[in-house]
């Protein structure tokens, strides 16, 4: 890896820590949290593509199995991959690089809500779908019951997805910020 490739990966790793100390948002009707972190999960695939992107959330998960409390809430450890939000975490790993790939097959488009149409597929509806997959079994809720109230992270989810194209369009105008 070059030099470039490494601090990009520490500096998206770093981002998605800081946006951990947000708090997280509880429903009360699911024991999953509105958290601002898969903005960075998003934003690592939009920005730095499926390698860098990908990179900086293994790493960032890296610090949160060996207890780094990182995640939204103080959390880290190990068993947060058993734990209700763990369909969420897994589905983060593979996020950028499904981003990136994505955004690279439709690379001729340059209006902003292809992206986002790309990113918010790619992006959130494939991270909520299995998250919320994940926890209809492990917490033994109907899929529909699980499907519907995963229906509570849409909007906000949506909103990020923006957030994260408009800021890696405006990013992308300074060529040495990206790989």
């Amino acid at each position: 890896m070059k030099v470039k490739e490494i601090t990009l990966t520490a500096l998206m790793t770093a981002v998605i820590i800081v946006l951990g100390l947000v708090p997280g948002i509880p429903l009360g009707f699911i024991p999953v949290p509105i958290v601002l972190q898969n903005l960075g999960i998003v934003l690592a695939g939009e920005l730095f593509g499926p390698k860098i992107g990908t990179l900086s959330v293994w790493l960032f998960m890296l610090l949160v199995t060996i207890g780094f409390p990182f995640l939204s809430g103080g959390t880290g450890g190990i068993a947060v991959f058993v734990g209700p939000t763990a369909g969420y975490l897994i589905a983060w790993l593979f996020t950028p690089a499904l981003v990136g790939l994505s955004l690279k097959l439709g690379q001729a488009t340059t209006k902003w809500w292809s992206e986002w149409l790309i990113v918010w597929i790619a992006g959130v509806l494939v991270m909520n779908l299995f998250g919320i997959v994940w926890l209809s079994v492990t917490n033994h809720i109907p899929l529909t019951t699980a499907l519907i109230s995963g229906l509570a992270f849409i909007p906000g989810d949506t909103i990020k997805s923006g957030i994260a194209v408009i800021l890696a369009r405006r990013l992308r105008k300074h060529n040495h910020l990206v790989v």
